[in-house]
């Protein structure tokens, strides 16, 4: 059975500009985890955008956590506060914005928000 990733997985470097409020985005169009029911494959967009306090999210380190998710079985919803919590605790960032959008399952397609401090929800129809 495939590791579940770590919460601190992401490496962080210092923010540049201590002294400024400025929001970074990061978009992962090809997310790949598993439906815990059925075992397929499930396929979104994640969507990160936040407000780094003292340090900043290094790319490759989160793109190979969210690779993790890979092979897991996890709820949307469950799966995107994961992915908030984790990130909070990698980083701790003033606020953050994740949004997880997922491919059509049967008709319907799942958009699912979470935030952070004050940061505020994305059209999820988006």
């Amino acid at each position: 059975m495939n590791q579940v990733p770590s919460p601190v997985q992401p490496e962080r470097f210092p923010k540049s500009n201590p002294g400024r409020a400025y929001a970074t985005g990061f978009f992962s169009p090809e997310f790949t985890s598993l439906c815990p029911k059925t075992g397929q494959p499930d396929f979104g967009t994640i969507t990160y955008t936040y407000t780094p306090a003292e340090c900043c999210v290094e790319l490759k380190s989160l793109k190979l956590y969210l690779q993790g998710f890979r092979n897991q079985g996890v709820f949307y919803e469950h799966l995107v506060n994961r992915l908030l919590d984790d990130f909070v605790a990698a980083c701790k960032p003033v606020r953050c914005l994740v949004v997880g959008r997922f491919a059509p399952r049967g008709g319907i397609t799942t958009s699912v928000t979470c935030t952070f401090g004050s940061a505020t929800s994305a059209n999820p129809s988006r």
